[in-house]
């Protein structure tokens, strides 16, 4: 069953059960691209703003009351989530996100019109661009909308998901800061260092890209919205872009304000490139932690091994007994996504051709993409890795003992060339440092446990 609904264009046939109109109806019959959907963050965030849009303009007179509360009430249920199913266009449209600004327009529309009393869909009472879409423009609707969606996602879901991950291997490290092991450079034995240290650097890594993360915000956090079709605000009142700004802040709880150049905010997204370089900062550590992990992880017997990692299932459909680093081998894929979404980000956002940047659809999903994609990596890493992992402390002792550049303790004693030729002689023929040192002549027994100490090796 369908009924009829016109655009400019004119009559459109509609499911009737849609509450969309003739915009969205025409958007999925000339965009049947892909598979991926308009990001749902986007659509609620889409929501928001007519809300907060219909009490501006109430306050203003440039709405009726009764026709703001119900736009309200529509945007609210959509907000609940409610109406998902009410918003099927795909990223693959307008650059400018315009279908997706009127699929919003015209769902509220219609469900605020069945709210009234009249079947769903339609222009009566609640127009979807006339009222829906009062003081507004798609060109700084969806903008606006990309960045609450972003800041929301980023508070939301990474921020806590990175401290979840921190915590995690804090924990570990705290337990095993005495843990004296190889440390090694260029994939080659280097000086000792204990185990906490070597966690210690991973949550040093993922503290500095939470702090890029939380410094890209505040550019983010400045909004589009009042700019309407080219940056001038034609059909918005004046004042409307703080209005609206400041009442998004306190629906949301988050530091909304007006963007000081509306002209930039619809034409470039730098504040979002910046985001994600901020995310691929992020990427980058955690493909390091998985790797690493990974190597010390390597064997269980031909490897190094000086880790245990979880065995969450079994690895090989050939191979009876072998348990593979699958957590390791996830995180670091999704690491190489977001180094993808990243170049296509900074692909799109450079193409701001004169008033307008029309590649808002692919920046924005490839953007909440990549926030999900770390935040759910950063917990999933947590439960299924992190805290199951144990160190193999005897095979850490006996990597450390079979170590050749515990030499380097010997350099302020003897010199480097005497150290190297004791580390020399000891791999060339099979023996241990002792061994080597005592053949040579170079020192005692007595200086070699004086000198050799792990354990005074670590610094301060």
């Amino acid at each position: 069953m369908s009924r009829i609904e016109t655009d400019s264009l004119g009559e459109v046939q509609v499911p009737d059960d849609a509450y969309w109109g003739a915009q969205t109806q025409r958007s999925l019959v000339n965009f049947a691209i892909g598979e991926q959907r308009m990001p749902l963050p986007v659509l609620h965030a889409l929501a928001l703003i007519k809300k907060a849009a219909a009490r501006v303009n109430d306050r203003n007179g440039d709405l009726p009351a009764d026709i703001a509360r119900l736009i309200e009430q529509a945007a609210d249920e959509v907000l609940a989530g409610q109406h998902d199913d009410q918003f099927p266009l795909v990223v693959w449209q307008t650059g400018s996100g315009t279908q997706s600004n009127m699929n919003a327009n015209e769902v509220i529309a219609g469900r605020a019109n069945e709210l009234a009393g009249n079947p769903r869909g339609g222009k009566s009472p609640v127009h979807p661009n006339d009222h829906v879409n009062r003081s507004q423009s798609s060109n700084d609707c969806f903008p606006t909308a990309m960045s609450i969606a972003a800041v929301q996602a980023v508070h939301e879901r990474l921020l806590p998901s990175i401290a979840t991950l921190s915590g995690g291997l804090a924990e570990l490290a705290a337990r095993h800061m005495n843990l004296v092991k190889t440390g090694r450079t260029h994939m080659m034995d280097a000086t000792p260092i204990t185990f906490g240290q070597e966690l210690s650097a991973f949550i040093a890594q993922l503290d500095y890209a939470e702090r890029a993360i939380r410094s890209a915000l505040p550019a983010v956090c400045e909004l589009a919205q009042g700019g309407t079709a080219v940056g001038t605000g034609l059909n918005a009142p004046h004042g409307f872009g703080e209005a609206i700004a400041s009442e998004l802040a306190a629906l949301s709880g988050l530091p909304f304000v007006t963007a000081p150049n509306k002209f930039a905010a619809l034409s470039g997204h730098e504040p979002l490139v910046t985001l994600h370089g901020a995310l691929k900062t992020l990427a980058v550590a955690l493909m390091k932690i998985a790797n690493d992990l990974r190597l010390l992880g390597s064997g269980p017997r031909t490897g190094l091994a000086e880790v245990k990692l979880p065995a969450n299932e079994p690895g090989s459909s050939i191979m009876p007994g072998k348990v593979n680093p699958t957590q390791c081998e996830a995180l670091s894929m999704l690491a190489c996504q977001v180094l993808g979404n990243d170049v296509t980000i900074g692909m799109a956002a450079s193409q701001g051709h004169l008033q307008l940047n029309v590649y808002k659809p692919v920046i924005i999903h490839n953007l909440l993409e990549s926030i999900r994609l770390l935040a759910d990596g950063c917990n999933n890493f947590q439960e299924h890795c992190i805290a199951g992992l144990e160190p193999d402390a005897e095979q850490m002792a006996a990597h450390l003992e079979r170590g050749l550049m515990l030499v380097t303790a010997l350099n302020p004693h003897i010199g480097y060339d005497k150290s190297a030729e004791i580390a020399k002689k000891a791999y060339a023929e099979g023996l241990t440092l002792r061994e080597a040192a005592l053949q040579l002549g170079y020192l005692t027994d007595a200086e070699f446990d004086q000198w050799v100490r792990p354990q005074d090796m670590l610094g301060a």
